[in-house]
């Protein structure tokens, strides 16, 4: 039986690990031909590994979303490997917890390198190739942080914020060509960047690291954490024909932490 996502050539970029990894899995798992982007490239071929032990098709590669050379060489490279690109997740991110006063600009510029200016250089690639094959699909990675803003959290939100607009834009001018581009705001996912920030936010909210969770809980009206599975079937959903006629939103995936 085939699945939704039958054949079709998916790039997940920061595919090597949490939210990306899942994604990775469950495209295959729905029959994708799956390219794994990640910085780091032992990280990318562990997943693919895996997925090729599942009978899935995978392919890894290293790639730094910042670096307009590395993004345009993996998507040439994936088009004479597995075919026309198809579905792009601009999945790749980077974040920091710290009060805005000690923001320096080195914070600053890699979250906004990495997070807008990253996807900025991937749609681009992306969107040029799926012209020339007249469609596909585009999902950019924003968060609850791009529709509300929160404190110790400025460079990472004005980078989520700018994901929505940067995916409302490309929505409106290449709609006429076939090309969805949606935004995906998932909530609290526990994953590595989580493990690396947890002292942070403990700090910020006066709670010892082991309690931030069950915090979180408290806050959210479904009243458990997000999974990254929760995540990828949202990614699934919009990179499927089930939404061919959806473009330009940025869904939530939040628990009912965020509606609007």
């Amino acid at each position: 039986m085939s699945g939704r996502l039958d054949k079709r050539v998916a790039v997940i970029t920061g595919g090597g690990r949490g939210i990306g990894a899942q994604i990775c899995r469950t495209f295959a798992e729905e029959g994708a031909v799956v390219a794994v982007l990640d910085i780091q490239q032992e990280a990318a071929e562990q997943v693919a590994e895996e997925i090729r032990g599942s009978a899935g098709q995978a392919i890894a590669m290293a790639c730094d979303v910042t670096n307009r050379d590395d993004v345009e060489q993996a998507a040439d490279q994936i088009e004479r490997e597995l075919g026309p690109l198809n579905v792009w997740v601009n999945n790749a991110g980077v974040s920091y917890i710290l009060p805005f006063l000690e923001c320096t600009d080195e914070i600053w510029d890699r979250t906004l390198n990495v997070n807008l200016k990253g996807a900025f250089l991937c749609c681009q690639a992306a969107i040029r190739r799926m012209l020339s094959h007249q469609g596909g699909v585009i999902i950019n990675m924003s968060s609850q942080s791009g529709k509300v803003g929160n404190s110790h959290y400025a460079a990472y939100c004005a980078s989520k914020f700018g994901i929505i607009g940067l995916t409302q834009s490309l929505a409106v001018e290449f709609a006429a060509q076939g090309i969805r581009v949606n935004a995906i705001c998932p909530g609290v996912v526990p994953t590595p960047m989580w493990d690396t920030q947890i002292e942070d936010y403990a700090r910020k909210r006066g709670l010892k690291p082991e309690e931030v969770m069950s915090y979180f809980e408290s806050k959210i009206p479904m009243g458990r954490i997000g999974t990254a599975k929760d995540v990828a079937h949202a990614a699934l959903f919009l990179a499927s024909d089930e939404a061919d006629y959806i473009t330009g939103q940025a869904l939530n995936v939040s628990g009912g932490s965020v509606m609007h």
